[in-house]
């Protein structure tokens, strides 16, 4: 008999409580430090709630759910477009906005480091959540100079490198990105590029993903390959693209785990990539309306023109989120669609996330949150 939302909230709060019981042990294991000062993970779960002053057991997000993490603890973060960061610990949600020291409340991805503290990317910045307090590490500015981990003295400050470890942020609308290696951040600017038409925040990124030999960084003209010595760069005149006719506006990447990369357009679709060989995917499965004109213009249900994200789960499908056309899954040979009609409340996916029970939440544009089961949707938030 299939669950309802509530049950199955009920089911994961008894879980979280038995996970709580065996991962404790694991947990001070871990913790480098002398057991006097040794914090058990109630108490960890006690500073996130300290930190605010709002808590219930629903989500009050209405702007869009732009970002969805579960952390090692089993919280569930969820970034908002407009109202800040909400954190669910299985039992009621605790909210952070400015307020509290995020950079800006419109948030665009959340990360979680080696060291288990939580990383917000915002519209304008970066701060982090050490489980105590929310710490702006980059200012206001264009180019935001990193405030609490940048070591200026240090001899590899602002050099292209890659790491294990490493996490790679958004820098607003700047031309590159930060790279926090687990001790300092810094500012990394992208190599000039050969614009062949000018346009505003052409080199912002949009996207990242971090495949198995190469990080990838999807701006709105291009997408930017970074292997540890060198750029692969794919873009306008890479794919012979005139840009009076189409071009490139790129909001999602990924690289998959058999090496394949997919790009995600706001007007062209979907664009894979393996080897060397390119493919129009949404073309190729006729994903694209017979008039379109190819830009930010709304599509009609059918069609898969404005992908905003992409994620694989564990058994390799890929997941698109499209701006107008729902949820689309492709299992390597057949392509099926989700709209309202199969229980969401509306087309606009802004993210997918796969947790370590590996099931999928997906983040829609009217701050509802739901689940896959397998065959269906359920509303979670």
């Amino acid at each position: 008999m299939m669950k309802t939302g509530r049950e199955v909230a009920v089911v994961r709060k008894t879980e979280m409580h038995r996970g709580l019981q065996c991962i404790i042990p694991t947990l001070l294991l871990m913790l480098n430090t002398s057991c006097a000062e040794q914090p058990t993970l109630e108490s960890e779960l006690w500073k996130v709630a300290s930190i605010s002053n709002s808590q219930n057991d629903k989500l009050h997000f209405r702007s869009g759910i732009r970002a969805i993490l579960q952390d090692r603890r089993g919280n569930y973060w969820f970034g908002s477009l407009q109202e800040g960061v909400a954190v669910y610990d299985g039992t009621s949600f605790r909210y952070f906005t400015s307020a509290d020291g995020l950079t800006d409340n419109q948030i665009h991805d959340i990360q979680e480091d080696k060291d288990g503290n939580i990383w917000f990317t915002t519209q304008t910045g970066l701060s982090s959540f050490d489980g105590t307090r929310i710490i702006q590490q980059t200012t206001n500015r264009q180019k935001a100079q990193p405030a609490f981990y940048l070591q200026k003295d240090n001899a590899t400050s602002g050099k292209w490198m890659k790491s294990d470890d490493e996490l790679w942020f958004e820098a607003g609308v700047s031309p590159g990105v930060y790279r926090y290696d687990g001790h300092q951040l810094n500012y990394l600017e992208f190599p000039p590029q050969n614009v062949r038409t000018a346009g505003d925040n052409l080199y912002a990124v949009t996207d990242i993903s971090k495949g198995r030999k190469v990080v990838w960084f999807a701006t709105y003209a291009a997408v930017l390959g970074y292997d540890g010595d060198d750029f692969k760069i794919i873009d306008d005149a890479r794919l012979d693209y005139d840009r009076k006719v189409q071009s490139l506006h790129i909001r999602s990447v990924l690289e998959d785990t058999r090496g394949r990369l997919w790009i995600g357009n706001n007007g062209i679709g979907i664009l894979l990539m393996e080897g060397d060989s390119l493919i129009q995917f949404s073309e190729k499965y006729h994903l694209m309306q017979a008039n379109s004109k190819r830009n930010g213009e709304p599509s009609p249900r059918g069609t898969m023109e404005h992908v905003f994200t992409i994620a694989e789960d564990r058994l390799g499908n890929i997941w698109f989120g499209d701006r107008d056309a729902g949820i689309w899954k492709y299992d390597g040979k057949h392509l099926e669609n989700y709209t309202n009609g199969d229980g969401l409340t509306n087309d606009f996916v802004l993210s997918i996330f796969e947790d370590r029970n590996n099931e999928l939440w997906f983040g829609m544009a009217d701050g509802s949150v739901y689940t896959f089961n397998g065959k269906s949707f359920e509303k979670q938030f």
